[in-house]
């Protein structure tokens, strides 16, 4: 059986009546071509099945119009919208996003990153500022356009697209002693090569040591975030001897695995303990009871950081970091101590 040729730019052009410098002009920068052209050359490519070769067009304009995306793991629901609003505005501007995980891997993300860049990518998008410098050395040597999200930090080298996780915890944690809890413990994620993690806690305790107060013995645990290590962080907490009155949870599914064990051990929420979490994420407003929790704007992340990456790519200069301010969102799982 004959292999069938496979359509060629020339073919497209032909069909849509139109050049074949105009064919790759909509390809690639679809916003500068007039309406009706871009209908013409996007329905000769749906009826010829023709796909632009990735090769041809890398090394006729050095540029792949790709960027990658690195994420620690795509199970935690935090990164889902930020991705969303990313590969949205990419795609509006003929970018296709990449995406790859690192499994809060140091090792892994080197690796992946050099695979991404293998891929001829435009640049890059990182979660948070914590890696070997072996990596930050790489991407120097690279020369690539990188993005930092989900932090924020104004020394960075690169250009940073997030918030304070610190500030945003201490914040979280005063209003949880503003409600008058003394007694407090913590669920929060895995702090090693994670700084939001690690950043989330000294955030709550820069709040305790503001009122002269620590963590108890055995109140701060470290877990995966997954609902079964978070409900066993609850069960362990809430056998101590000195109960702690609130829990403050470094996200909000580890948040949602606090309360379902409390229910499992009878232990009512907020009325004999309140339990608060961390990026509002559509779980947080409908678990029992509605969690109280800090807002993240991912989608407005994902967006500033896609246009801040087409910039740097359009070599645009006098480009800065872009800092959110997280809102405590008050619902019904924070109340006073049942002492008080």
């Amino acid at each position: 059986m004959a292999n069938k040729i496979k359509p060629s730019i020339q073919d497209v052009a032909r069909l849509a009546g139109v050049s074949t410098a105009t064919v790759s002009r909509t390809l690639n920068e679809p916003r500068k071509v007039k309406r009706l052209t871009l209908e013409s050359v996007r329905n000769a490519v749906d009826e010829l099945g023709y796909t632009p070769h990735f090769g041809g067009r890398a090394l006729a304009s050095n540029k792949s119009n790709t960027i990658g995306a690195l994420i620690p793991t795509m199970e935690n629901a935090i990164f889902a919208r930020g991705l969303q609003a990313l590969q949205e505005t990419l795609a509006e501007a003929g970018v296709t996003l990449l995406i790859a995980t690192s499994g809060y891997d140091p090792l892994r993300e080197y690796e992946q990153i050099q695979t991404l860049l293998s891929r001829g990518v435009d640049g890059l998008l990182l979660i948070g500022t914590t890696r070997p410098e072996k990596t930050y050395s790489l991407l120097r040597n690279q020369n690539v356009p990188v993005v930092i999200a989900w932090s924020f930090n104004s020394e960075s080298e690169h250009l940073c697209v997030g918030f304070n996780n610190r500030s945003a915890a201490a914040n979280l944690a005063n209003s949880v002693l503003d409600y008058g809890h003394r007694q407090i413990a913590m669920i929060a994620g895995i702090s090693k090569g994670n700084d939001r993690a690690a950043d989330r806690i000294k955030g709550v305790r820069q709040a305790l040591r503001k009122r002269d107060l620590k963590f108890a013995p055995n109140t701060l645990i470290e877990a995966p975030y997954n609902l079964e290590e978070a409900a066993q962080a609850m069960a362990t907490l809430m056998a101590l001897d000195a109960r702690p009155t609130a829990v403050i949870c470094g996200n909000d599914v580890l948040a949602a695995g606090a309360i379902m064990s409390a229910k499992q051990m009878g232990i009512s929420v907020p009325d004999d303990v309140s339990i608060v979490g961390f990026d509002n994420i559509d779980l947080a407003s409908v678990t029992t009871p509605a969690l109280t929790t800090v807002h993240v704007p991912h989608r407005r992340m994902g967006q500033a950081a896609a246009k801040l990456l087409l910039a740097i790519g359009r070599g645009e200069d006098d480009l800065s970091s872009i800092e959110f301010q997280p809102e405590l969102v008050m619902r019904q799982s924070l109340a006073a101590p049942p002492d008080r």
